[in-house]
């Protein structure tokens, strides 16, 4: 008598899916299995815990992976989804696969030490590892996430995905950071005699008005009011420019308004007729048409700042 064979799965790329409706849900996924038999087991298991959870209420076990992947999706038009993307990324092959349930300081242990642990490139040159601000910027990511298991997210019986946040220890990071200060005088002219003239120009603008750097290296003639009537000119940012991404703008989300002192209008007047769009362009335009720089903090600035520091 021949086999009778589940209903449900189908081969791909090597790999058996599940495609098939349960009880009114459809179950989409793979086996990860790429043997008929085992798939079949899986799929046995997948739908004994799909009839536990109808008939007894026991609560579907998601995984970080999941709970990550629908952040992903809800939030997609944050203007920092592609930083939050790029830390999950980096979390994904320490606890992708763990329940939410099972995350805290200990299954996070091995992804702050290598986080902070130096790498050696090809080249054999050795980077050190990141500071303790940029992991704790993936550690608040992770508690973002459990906090919308915990107090939005619901499974089809009106539950949360997770009953309670585990505390998740932030690395210390006053002690370990580069203490701000105010550059003196004599500071900035060393630093602004070793920077090239493109930099030099930006920086001068941007001391005077307190841009920030996208708003400097972005900075569009057609945003110029002129005010005759004081001989300056005011700089109108909309609110909606975009930083180093489309989805990137002023800070608060509204227009910003930055107005002029003497030395920055003496550098705004040094760069007419340099571009017809980009008041500081830097190089050649691609075929694409004119491109601004992407960043003032890039290598020549920190060359620069070596230098300077050495005098």
């Amino acid at each position: 008598m021949a086999r009778k064979t589940i209903s449900g799965l189908y081969e791909r790329n090597g790999i058996w899916h599940i495609d098939k409706v349960v009880r009114g849900h459809r179950l989409q996924e793979s086996t990860g299995a790429s043997e008929r038999q085992e798939a079949e087991q899986y799929l046995i298991h997948r739908l004994e815990k799909l009839r536990q959870e109808k008939v007894y209420g026991v609560r579907q076990v998601r995984t970080w992976r999941e709970a990550a992947t629908r952040f992903l999706v809800e939030f997609k038009d944050q203007a920092s989804i592609g930083l939050s993307a790029s830390h999950i990324e980096q979390l994904d092959p320490y606890i992708g696969d763990l329940p939410i349930t099972h995350i805290d300081d200990g299954t996070l242990a091995a992804f702050k030490r290598d986080r902070q642990k130096p790498t050696k490139s090809e080249k054999g040159k050795v980077k050190p590892g990141v500071s303790n601000r940029t992991v704790n910027i993936a550690l608040q990511r992770i508690v973002r996430i459990l906090n919308l298991c915990h107090r939005k997210w619901r499974d089809a019986e009106k539950r949360p995905w997770l009953d309670s946040v585990p505390m998740i220890s932030m690395l210390e990071e006053k002690k370990s950071s580069r203490k701000p200060y105010p550059m003196s005088w004599a500071e900035q002219s060393m630093l602004f005699s070793e920077i090239p003239d493109h930099l030099l120009r930006m920086s001068l603008y941007k001391v005077n008005t307190g841009c920030r750097e996208q708003e400097v290296c972005k900075l569009q003639w057609d945003w110029e009011i002129r005010v005759p009537e004081l001989g300056t000119s005011v700089f109108l940012i909309p609110a909606d420019f975009g930083g180093r991404s489309e989805k990137s703008g002023v800070k608060n989300g509204d227009e910003r308004l930055v107005v002029l002192n003497k030395v920055a209008m003496s550098v705004i007047d040094g760069q007419r007729g340099l571009h017809s769009k980009y008041v500081f362009p830097y190089g050649q335009p691609d075929e694409r048409g004119p491109t601004p720089m992407l960043r003032m903090n890039d290598s020549a600035w920190k060359k620069a700042r070596v230098r300077a520091a050495a005098k």
